[in-house]
């Protein structure tokens, strides 16, 4: 099984859903396909979205809804389950 990451190309604040309100766009264990968004990066207001980049099952998130990200940082792990 191999394992693969999701890395942010930019800084920012990471977040997992799209509002407050929203419901996550995905949860650990839901598999996604490499255009599936896991996230948003927020840079002065602006969002850009981060996909998962390759098929496969989230296995993990290594950052937390709304903690600070650089680029280069992996954000979430998947795996070819």
């Amino acid at each position: 099984m191999a394992e693969h990451t999701v890395i942010t190309p930019l800084p920012g604040t990471f977040y997992r859903k799209a509002s407050p309100e929203s419901a996550n766009f995905v949860e650990v264990g839901e598999q996604v396909s490499a255009d599936t968004v896991i996230g948003l990066i927020e840079v002065m207001k602006q969002f850009s979205e981060l996909t998962a980049g390759t098929a496969g099952r989230l296995s993990a998130f290594l950052v937390e809804d709304g903690d600070p990200v650089e680029p280069g940082q992996v954000v979430a792990k998947l795996d070819d389950e």
